[in-house]
């Protein structure tokens, strides 16, 4: 095995143990032409009846959201419901997306909690703090075979967050501090083409 793959294992042994975690973002590809802004709901293909949001089990069915090309900015974020510094964060993407406003701009929160977590903790979390950003689950635990495909910098530490509108990129790999440190980065993108 791989020394990438290795070294995200032991930092997701110590996440989880710990509940704490380190942060990164994902990088883009602008191989696809302008799609749809809104992102998939919950259908029979990605979520159990009842969800509240879409469920891959694949990373690849959700790499579209990374390959947008048009004028919207797109801020996603890597989190879980065990990981500390991720739950601490969310305010900041939260105030962010109540900003929005007409900006043309998608805040996309994509938790990486377990498969067996998402019924029992997951739904319940993103209920009970009224989460208005899109949220998305992955349940592949494959991280190694595409964390790459997001950021080749990404060591597979969370909280990450790939800001990205057209082929400008932003990759942030550690907690936002304060909402000003979130919006400083996005504001770098979103300024630029």
């Amino acid at each position: 095995m791989n020394t990438r793959f290795f070294q995200f294992f032991g930092l997701f042994l110590i996440s989880s143990f710990f509940m704490a975690c380190a942060p990164e973002t994902t990088g883009g590809s602008s191989e696809q032409q302008d799609v749809p802004v809104a992102v998939p709901t919950a259908s029979s293909e990605t979520a159990e009846p009842g969800l509240p949001f879409p469920v891959y089990e694949n990373f690849s069915d959700l790499e579209y959201l990374f390959r947008y090309q048009n004028d919207t900015t797109y801020v996603i974020n890597f989190w879980a419901t065990w990981c500390k510094p991720c739950v601490a964060e969310l305010p900041y993407f939260e105030q962010l997306h109540s900003e929005i406003g007409n900006e043309k701009m998608k805040v996309i929160l994509v938790s990486l909690d377990f498969a067996k977590d998402v019924e029992t903790k997951l739904v319940s979390f993103v209920k009970q703090r009224q989460l208005k950003p899109e949220v998305i689950a992955l349940t592949d635990g494959k991280y190694s075979d595409w964390i790459d495909k997001v950021h080749p910098d990404w060591g597979g530490a969370i909280p990450v967050t790939y800001i990205y509108k057209g082929d400008h990129v932003l990759f942030h790999d550690q907690q936002y501090d304060s909402f000003k440190e979130l919006k400083t980065s996005v504001d770098k993108i979103k300024d630029q083409g």
